[in-house]
């Protein structure tokens, strides 16, 4: 599903969805009316702006994603101010490209976050790394020595150790010589043992752990 307030560029990004073969279920040009077509379409991946009309493209995110856990958001803007990538970042987007790049970027990063990898605009993935490090060295709420911490394998901790670093699926089962699918299905079995929700709050987790340090 595509969101922008721009009917000529969100045709655009569209048509070249569908051209790509991607299946397009829907378009919205504000706030509003995103928030109610994906609710009734429920796509698997929701390219949104974050400038909309009628209720901000952070707010969109947050009430979508906040209630499905499954949808992949990959912001599409014009700002690549470090505020406006944390603060979608932190409303459940998966990914952040600015409007500059090229069609091919834009196709390769639609097919990457439908798989659960986040995306972002070179020189953007260490500004959110840096913020995880920082949220991590604040006190957490909660109590961490809970009795009953969830156990996970060998391999389960090796490619949260991964993820934590930053690194793509894709890198994670070059480094560790196992399939894309391979390294998904752990990472979906992280999440539910640890009762996460999705690849932010799982980077959140092992930073706090200290899991991205070392080699």
């Amino acid at each position: 599903m595509v969101v922008d307030d721009h009917p000529m560029w969100r045709d655009a990004v569209a048509r070249d969805l569908s051209e790509a073969g991607f299946d397009v279920v829907a378009t919205a040009g504000d706030g509003p009316q995103a928030v109610r077509r994906a609710r009734a379409v429920v796509p698997d991946v929701l390219v949104l702006d974050l400038n909309l009309p009628g209720l901000p493209g952070v707010e969109v995110c947050r009430q979508l994603a906040g209630a499905d856990p499954s949808l992949r958001v990959l912001v599409l803007s014009a700002s690549g101010e470090h505020a406006d990538v944390l603060e979608a970042v932190k409303s459940g987007a998966t990914g952040y490209l600015v409007k500059s790049a090229s069609t091919e970027e834009l196709l390769d990063a639609v097919g990457r976050t439908a798989h659960g990898e986040p995306v972002f605009t070179p020189g953007l993935a260490g500004l959110v790394l840096g913020e995880y490090r920082r949220l991590a060295s604040e006190p957490a709420p909660a109590a961490s020595g809970e009795p009953d911490a969830p156990r996970l394998t060998e391999r389960e901790t090796e490619v949260l150790r991964l993820v934590a670093k930053g690194l793509s699926y894709k890198q994670i089962a070059e480094r560790l010589v196992i399939s894309h699918r391979t390294v998904q299905n752990h990472v979906q079995n992280t999440l539910g043992k640890l009762q996460l929700h999705n690849r932010v709050e799982l980077v959140r987790y092992a930073i706090e752990r200290g899991l991205d340090d070392g080699a």
